[in-house]
């Protein structure tokens, strides 16, 4: 598929007519992705369209300065109907990019855990437009119903005040699903608790490993190649999408890696890495 940008690329949104049995997938980045679902509305995840990192932490602006531009502004994203954030990192949970959506997509609401409650509050997002989504069980936004798995980064924190800090996200787009891991290892319990959900037809996973090179910097890792392997072949998914892999050149391993830990462990998975402001057609 081609590669759009900034009004090109929510032109090519808007035109869009997503069949039934079919999802719309645009890769916006780090985790950050669009959809569209049979009934046309749009799901922004984890949407980073700044430096807000660079910007944020000066002294460290040279690790985190983004390796490629935003595929399109953050004020141009005037269709937006639902956006989640996992947790409250800049790199999720970016104020330079919830807020300009937040003006630009007035009908929108905005899901995530009570831990990013700053960054919403930063972003002017008001109240009534955020929805704190709970444990074992589905919320609903029109035709998209949501489900919440804690994940772990690189442990489950959860407390009695603001719930779980790292979620994964399950979404039905209407007899798609599709799962978002945001950041996280895997834990005792995690695949056990996806499994007992419907089955993911996608399932969008950060794979840029971890290390002690990496951890003494203060960078907590994700998915290690093999982990992800094996995670979408006990899982049965159709694709898989490897994510967390781009925004910072010196956060990411090489894409071959993922690609010989599925050859050793799940030769048959279907897989793919999302290049920013790219639209992958889901057809079931």
């Amino acid at each position: 598929m081609a590669v759009y940008q900034d009004e090109a690329l929510i032109d090519q949104m808007n035109k869009l007519v997503v069949n039934p049995g079919c999802l719309a997938v645009w890769g916006l980045g780090q985790m950050g992705v669009a959809l569209k679902t049979e009934k046309q509305m749009m799901i922004y995840i984890d949407p980073i369209l700044s430096n807000v990192v660079a910007e944020t932490f000066p002294n460290s602006a040279a690790d985190f300065q983004r390796a490629f531009p935003t595929p399109v502004r953050a004020d141009l994203v005037t269709n937006a109907d639902v956006v989640l954030c996992t947790h409250e990192h800049l790199d999720h949970a970016d104020p330079l990019t919830l807020g300009p959506i937040c003006v630009a997509s007035p009908r929108a609401v905005f899901i995530a855990p009570r831990w990013a409650d700053e960054q919403l509050d930063q972003a002017g997002v008001p109240a009534e437009r955020r929805i704190v989504p709970a444990m074992d069980q589905y919320l609903s936004v029109d035709s998209v119903r949501v489900w919440v798995v804690p994940a772990a980064h690189y442990s489950v924190e959860c407390d009695s005040a603001r719930g779980c800090r790292w979620l994964s996200y399950l979404i039905d787009t209407g007899g798609i699903y599709f799962f978002h891991s945001g950041d996280t290892i895997l834990y005792p319990g995690y695949l056990e608790r996806i499994s007992a959900l419907p089955k993911a037809d996608l399932g969008m996973v950060a794979v840029n490993g971890r290390d002690a090179i990496r951890e003494a910097k203060g960078i907590v890792g994700n998915l290690l190649p093999e982990e992800a392997a094996r995670m979408s072949a006990q899982l049965g998914w159709d694709v898989l999408l490897s994510g967390h892999n781009d925004l910072f050149e010196m956060n990411t391993i090489p894409a071959s890696q993922i690609a010989d830990a599925l050859a050793r462990v799940n030769p048959r998975q279907k897989f793919h890495a999302l290049q920013p402001g790219e639209l992958y057609y889901y057809v079931r």
